[in-house]
């Protein structure tokens, strides 16, 4: 390695600060909450009926249906997680909106 040149060390955890994929325009911004947003309220559903499914396998097949209620587990547990997602991305995309309102307004 040359003089002054510096070895990035990429870690699955530790990302560099320039790596960053929030993006810095407030309509791009906008733009990636919304896309955030749906994509993990088609993953709550998705959960959900996978949650449901295991839950009707369970009854189905009583010889394997402690394994069916494990997955139903954490199939739920996705579906809550992935709610709080877009819960949480729902609010991020009402203060892009504020954000892109205020620049327009020019105050």
């Amino acid at each position: 390695m040359a003089e002054g040149e510096e070895k990035k060390h990429h870690h699955f955890f530790h990302r560099h600060k320039e790596e960053d994929d929030t993006p810095k325009d407030p309509e791009e911004e906008l733009k990636h909450h919304k896309n955030i947003s749906h994509i993990s309220k088609a993953t709550a559903l998705a959960a959900g009926a996978y949650a449901l499914h295991e839950k009707h396998k369970a009854k189905k097949d009583p010889e394997n249906a402690h394994h069916h209620k494990k997955v139903e587990a954490i199939a739920a547990t996705v579906a809550v997680g992935a709610g709080g997602l877009a819960f949480h991305e729902h609010h991020e995309k009402k203060e892009a909106k504020e954000k892109i309102k205020e620049a327009h307004s020019g105050y």
